[in-house]
């Protein structure tokens, strides 16, 4: 593991599942974590208090992240709280499954909100702290496979995830002059209890199209945050870093 002692790293969305293990993925490294959560925030405070008990730092912040002065109120008390800011990764999103047809502009809009601009709003906020900073920092937006590969039921959420696959680039651009990289992930399917039982089919056919064999664990995703926080990712920016297991790699036909 990279070590990242003596940084601080924010992570939205931290209450979740894949929240949850990129957290203990940073805290494990070292890094001073600060655990953003909406309305979980019963798990977000067992988190940390499992991070603390392990030895690491955890701070535990609430923010509405549907509203831009909130992403910036959030990431400026994350950098207060320890007096500086390295890591941010855009975590926090919504994940629904409705059919085109019956879409409305209210839930495209919410969805994009949820999942773009509150990305977009604390990368802003975060720049600014950042770009203030000797060694700048790293910002990580959380996208998906389904960026590049549509699944039935999810044209907001595919739409969603391209854009911040292309905003990390974009981003890159014009923050590398400051010292501050941009990238992102994009994790295939990352198990969770009951997986199997909810989707039984679905997860056998993953299952026979990865060829390592296996679903996604939280932490998969974790490490290539962690990585590309790390020093080792140091000329790495405007990248899309897929952490699918290799079924990106598997033939369609």
């Amino acid at each position: 593991m990279p070590d990242l002692t003596g940084t601080t790293a924010l992570i939205t969305g931290a209450s979740g599942l894949i929240g949850g293990g990129i957290a203990r993925c940073f805290a494990r490294a070292g890094a001073a974590v600060v655990l953003h959560h909406h309305c979980g925030e019963n798990a977000a405070r067992t988190l940390a208090e499992e991070i603390t008990e392990a030895g690491g730092r955890a701070t535990v912040l609430r923010a509405d992240l549907l509203r831009p002065e909130e992403c910036r109120r959030l990431v400026e008390e994350a950098a207060a709280r320890h007096g500086r800011l390295d890591a941010l990764v855009n975590n926090a999103g919504i994940q629904p499954v409705q059919p085109l047809p019956d879409m409305t502009a209210d839930d495209w809009q919410q969805l994009q909100t949820a999942d773009v601009t509150s990305a977009f709003a604390c990368t802003q906020a975060a720049a600014r702290i950042m770009a203030g900073q000797a060694d700048g920092g790293s910002i990580t937006h959380i996208a998906s496979i389904e960026a590049s590969q549509p699944a039935p039921g999810h044209a907001h959420y595919n739409a969603a995830k391209a854009a911040l696959v292309m905003f990390a680039r974009s981003a890159a651009l014009e923050y590398g002059p400051r010292g501050i990289r941009v990238n992102s992930v994009s994790p295939g399917l990352i198990d969770r209890p009951g997986l199997a039982d909810d989707w039984p089919e679905g997860v056998r056919r993953w299952g026979a199209a990865a060829p390592l064999g296996r679903l996604g664990r939280p932490e998969d995703v974790g490490n290539a945050c962690v990585f590309l926080a790390s020093r080792a990712a140091s000329w790495i920016t405007g990248h899309d870093l897929t952490v699918d297991g290799g079924v990106s790699a598997h033939p369609t036909w």
